[in-house]
């Protein structure tokens, strides 16, 4: 069974075979920059302790963290964007 990481690669991999090698190459000196930038210093890790925050949902009602850990463990799931 591959790994995430492997099946990530075979996704991104499958990606830049479909697209122009210009737009691959930009793409990449892009992600190239922002991680230069030292973006990925702020973010928080795997395991690491979410800061407390309040964020609309998908009703827009603001949903707070230390409302939800009051009631116990809380698992936190991200999607990008607006599909």
């Amino acid at each position: 069974m591959p790994t995430l990481a492997e099946t990530l690669d075979r996704i991104r991999d499958a990606g830049a075979a479909k697209r122009d090698p210009a737009v691959t190459a930009v793409l990449r000196s892009c992600t190239a920059d922002l991680a230069a930038s030292g973006i990925m210093d702020g973010i928080v890790k795997a395991g690491d302790r979410a800061p407390l925050f309040a964020r609309p949902n998908l009703e827009h009602r603001t949903v707070r963290l230390a409302r939800l850990l009051a009631d116990g463990p809380v698992v936190l799931s991200f999607f990008r964007g607006r599909w």
